[in-house]
Order: structure tokens, then sequence, then C-alpha cells
């Protein structure tokens, strides 16, 4: 009792201090493992080997693989490529622009880390629109949020995806046949969702619209070598994602062979590639599955199961229901990333007491990804867009954000919802 109760309060704790970051949140989810693997050991129910046993090692593995890639293809400028090329071919249109754009964040959403994504693009829109005198407010909201609902339809585009395939055993083109047919429905809502909120800016057309042509996608396509080397390599990557299943290998095995070969292809200056990787984001990641390895030997995250299973088992349909909308509510006031982590452990006890949780891998995917969009702080995506638009005459403030993400995040949840009630025997099988 006591062991739960204290394990418990380290855990909200860290939470409150990633949440509110007071602190780094690398900083608070560090000091909170720490905590919790002293005061385990003092108490007697956890220990070193258990929390290393914690650490899920293949979601460490893909992401760093991908990380990897990312980091040697950023410098080429293939990024800002494409997003100079959506500016040209627009010929200035705000609407044609904003559907182009919308379009290149949330394909590239799909492969790569939704941060990434933006800070790859944003800079770019924010160029663009300075360009034609207009605010690059509109889009740079949208692309956030785009980003955030594209992430989901894959296994490699959102963080808790590679957490709960890895937790259930879902494999690259589960995600495919599952995840994104909802997902390219509720990307079209929010496109034109979006398009509508964002009416009165998008109406006016620049009275130098011709100038956008004036920009050159070769200039921003500095090693185009490389470029195409890397280029190469995902898709190999991509093609062994769907393979994955037959060939009997891990995303995380294919993330870093990938990586691997790219490295030796392209031999890069070490030191500069490795600055490019968020180490923090992995180390992150590596506390908090520390910080719940000992909510579990606790006994809390049990307890939970147990607790929770004597409701999902009455209606699963419902409950299914119920956690996709609680989790998208968490998630819109903390990280995705430690909700996802906190209750994958909470579902495999659910499959453990005889109920049928493939469902709800689906539900807690679709709440932690969609659940973001409806603050400012819910997704560090939002947080990067928004710091970046500082620098720009109409920065976006938590006042807009409500206006235009929260609308996007409740009208994409009663889609996905009616969405995950139609599908839920597929789910089930």
């Amino acid at each position: 009792m006591m062991a739960g109760l204290i394990a418990s309060g380290i855990f909200v704790v860290s939470l409150f201090l990633i949440f509110t970051e007071k602190i780094n949140r690398f900083i608070a989810a560090v000091a909170g493992a720490a905590f919790m693997l002293i005061a385990g050991q003092l108490l007697g129910f956890y220990t070193e080997e258990q929390a290393l046993a914690s650490i899920d090692i293949r979601t460490v593995g893909l992401l760093l693989g991908m990380m990897i890639l990312v980091a040697l293809l950023e410098p080429t400028g293939f990024f800002q490529y494409l997003a100079v090329m959506a500016g040209r071919f627009s010929k200035g249109n705000p609407t044609r622009l904003f559907f182009l754009l919308g379009s290149i964040t949330t394909l590239l959403s799909m492969f790569l880390d939704n941060v990434t994504t933006v800070v790859l693009i944003a800079p770019v829109t924010i160029l663009i629109c300075e360009i034609l005198g207009m605010s690059p407010a509109p889009f740079l909201i949208s692309e956030a949020l785009l980003s955030n609902t594209g992430g989901v339809a894959t296994l490699v585009g959102d963080p808790p995806n590679a957490l709960i395939a890895s937790a259930s055993g879902l494999t690259f083109n589960d995600f495919l046949i599952y995840s994104l047919p909802v997902i390219l429905i509720v990307w079209l809502v929010a496109l034109f969702l979006l398009r509508y909120l964002f009416r009165n800016e998008l109406s006016v057309v620049p009275a130098n619209a011709a100038s956008i042509l004036s920009l050159n996608p070769s200039a921003a396509l500095e090693d185009k070598k490389t470029a195409r080397r890397v280029l190469i390599v995902l898709a190999g990557t991509i093609v062994l994602f769907f393979l994955q299943k037959p060939l009997g290998i891990s995303p995380a095995y294919i993330a870093t062979l990938a990586a691997a070969v790219a490295l030796l292809w392209v031999r890069p200056d070490v030191r500069k590639m490795l600055e490019k990787i968020e180490w923090s984001v992995l180390g992150f990641f590596i506390a908090l599955f520390v910080l719940v390895g000992g909510l579990e030997a606790a006994g809390v995250l049990g307890a939970l199961a147990r607790l929770v299973a004597q409701t999902g088992s009455a209606n699963p349909v419902l409950f299914g229901v119920s956690l996709l909308w609680m989790v998208a509510g968490l998630s819109a006031v903390v990280d995705n990333i430690p909700i996802t982590i906190a209750l994958i452990p909470v579902i495999q006890g659910l499959g453990a007491s005889g109920l049928n949780t493939t469902p709800l891998w689906w539900a807690l995917a679709f709440g932690a990804g969609l659940g973001g969009n409806g603050t400012l702080i819910g997704s560090t995506a939002n947080i990067v867009v928004a710091s970046l638009s500082e620098r720009t005459r109409t920065p976006i403030t938590s006042k807009l954000w409500n206006k235009r993400g929260l609308p996007v995040m409740l009208v994409t949840l009663l889609v996905t919802t009616v969405l995950y009630l139609i599908a839920y025997p597929f789910y089930a099988r």
C-alpha cells in the first residue's frame, strides 16, 4: 500500500512538472525516474534490473534510426525545396498555398516526427508569407494541426504509435489498414474546416502574388547527391516496413539497419550529424519508461487494470469510445507520450484478464494523436510554431489557438468516434 502511494506520488509530481514546464521536461522526467528508483530500492519494490527491463529498446531503436535518417536529409535542403515548390505552384493564391503546404506537411508527418516536420516547413512558410505580405499564422496553425493529425496514420508518424505498436504487436501494415483510412477522412475534415475557419484571412489575394515566382527551388536544394542517397534508403525502409510481418523483423531493426546503410553510404561529418539528433527526446522516453516501470512494480497499474476491467467488460464498445475521449482530453493538457506510456501496461493488464484489447489500442492511438490539437500546449509541434510566429507581426496566442485548434479537435474527435464505432467489428477481430 505504502509503495503504491509513494510511486503514484512521484509519478504525479513528475507529470505536473512536465506539464507546467517549470523546468525542462527532460530534466523533470530524469529526476522523477531517479526518485522512483531510489524509493523503490528503499522500500524494496523496484530494483535496477527491473528499471532496465522496463525500457522498451524497440521504441528507442525505432526513434533513433528515424532520427538519424532525418539528420542526414535535413541539411540537404530537401524539405525546403518541397515548400518552395509548393509556393511557386500556388502562384500566390492563398487558398491554393494553404492546401499545398497543408498536404506536404501531412505527408511528411506520416513518416517523420511531427516536431521535425514543422521545424523544417514553418520557417519557409514564414518566408513565403512575408514575400506575399500575408499573415503566416493561419498557415502555421494549420501545419501544426495537420501534422498532428497525419502522424496518427502510420506506425512511424507519431511517437505514441511506435509505443503502441511495440507493446501490442501491431505492424506497419496494420496501421495502414486500420488507421490510415480513418485518418484520411479525419484529415480531409480538418483541412476543409481549417479553410472555413480561416476564410477571411485566405480570401484576400496579395497584390504582389507574382513575386512568389522569384523563389528558386533549386537554390534550396543544397546537396542533391546526399538527398538522393538518403531518399533511396528511406524508400527502401518503407518497403521493409511493408514486409515487416513476412520477414519477421521489428520496425526498430528496420530503422536501425536503414540508418547504418545511410551512414555508410553518405559518410557525413559525424559530430554535426549527432548534434541534430534529439537526444533529449530519447532520454525523455527512457526516463518515462523507468517511471512507469516503478508504478507497475509497485502494483499501481495492476490495481488500475483490475478496476478498469470491471467497467470495460460490461460494454467494450462504450469503454473504447470513453477511452478515446479520455486520452484526447488528457493529451490536450499533458504531453501525449507519458499518457500513452502510462496506459499501455493498463491495457496489457486488461488483455491478461481476457478482454479483447485490439480496439482499445486503436482508441488510444486516435485519442493521443488528435487530442493534442485542442490547446497550444497540447503538442510540442504547437509550441514550436507558436514560438516561430513570435518573430512575425502576428504571433500566435493561446486565445487564437483556442478559436481554431479546439474546434478542429472536437470535430475530428466526433468524426473519429463515428468511424471507430463503424469499424469496431473489424478492430475486434
